[in-house]
């Protein structure tokens, strides 16, 4: 078995550590062709798709509008037996209707703030806000995944 195989997480893991996750990298492609990568706070749908959600009027939207095409980073670690993460691929989708972004936000929001939180409340407090904001979904195209506390120390 080779050294990539012995660390790559198996879906279960995956699903676990995105769950697990507060913040995840955007890498949207700039109008020169330079990776845009931006801090996001996410949610995951019920079929594996990322969601977030950030004003039309940023630069992410701007470049999603042009290329589609992203990736997405989480990871973790202090330490390289320690460090892990996962690398998505995929095709953003841009979600303009309000009450659709609203339903995204709550999402995200829910998985930021704690599992007790009302997401009638969240849908509420988010509401004024989505008009100015678009939605982001990405379903995985491809995911890259490592996690080299799986090498035991041996290297």
């Amino acid at each position: 078995m080779s050294r990539r195989d012995k660390i790559r997480m198996a879906d279960e893991e995956q699903e676990a550590f995105i769950g697990s996750a507060q913040t995840i990298i955007i890498n949207s492609i700039g109008k020169d062709g330079v990776p845009h990568p931006m801090p996001m706070w996410f949610g995951v749908e019920d079929d594996g798709a990322i969601v977030m959600s950030t004003f039309t009027k940023s630069q992410k939207i701007k470049n999603l509008q042009r290329d589609p095409r992203v990736s997405l980073l989480i990871e973790d670690g202090t330490v390289y037996n320690e460090l892990r993460g996962v690398v998505i691929y995929g095709t953003a989708e841009l979600v303009s209707d309000t009450d659709e972004v609203v339903e995204i936000l709550v999402k995200v929001n829910s998985k930021s703030l704690s599992s007790d939180a009302d997401p009638e409340a969240i849908r509420q407090a988010v509401r004024g806000t989505a008009p100015k904001r678009t939605g982001v979904r990405i379903r995985p195209d491809r995911v890259v995944s490592w996690d080299h506390r799986k090498l035991g120390g041996v290297y």
